[in-house]
């Protein structure tokens, strides 16, 4: 059995701003579109933490600071491991601004839970809303997406 294999690292990040309202991202571009929150791929080299503040500037105009880690969702896919870095951030600095991304705005969380949301959301905002680090394995198995939060 390998002891390596090829992994993609990607995080993702619920930016709040103290009155229960979240920044949503319709996200038009890439393999993952719909609604979900910002966030992207970490370069080669660049730190998790830094690569989530940097795709939330670049997907929202907001420099958020202090990132909190506060889970993993994981999964495989056609031979590669998919790993998103799930943070939460509460500070920040300046205004959303649109990107090629798609449209971003303020919502509630209750609010756009209900919403149609990107595949997997559901399970990464419980992940975001636990009291402790949680993990979600799934796999793609047959063209079915199935998981459990361990």
């Amino acid at each position: 059995m390998a002891r390596t294999e090829t992994v993609c690292l990607t995080n993702m990040c619920m930016v709040e701003d103290g009155k229960g309202n979240v920044v949503a991202l319709d996200k038009v571009s890439g393999g993952y579109t719909g609604l979900t929150f910002p966030g992207g791929h970490a370069e080669a080299g660049e730190s998790f933490y830094d690569s989530v503040i940097r795709e939330v500037r670049e997907e929202t105009g907001l420099a958020i600071s202090d990132p909190v880690l506060t889970g993993v969702y994981q999964w495989t896919e056609d031979g590669i491991r998919n790993v998103i870095f799930l943070y939460k951030a509460s500070a920040f600095t300046g205004s959303l601004t649109d990107s090629p991304e798609g449209r971003v705005f303020w919502v509630s969380l209750e609010e756009f839970s209900g919403m149609d949301l990107a595949e997997g959301m559901h399970d990464v905002i419980e992940i975001m809303n636990s009291d402790k680090f949680e993990c979600f394995s799934g796999h793609d198995s047959n063209g079915e997406y199935w998981g459990v939060l361990l």
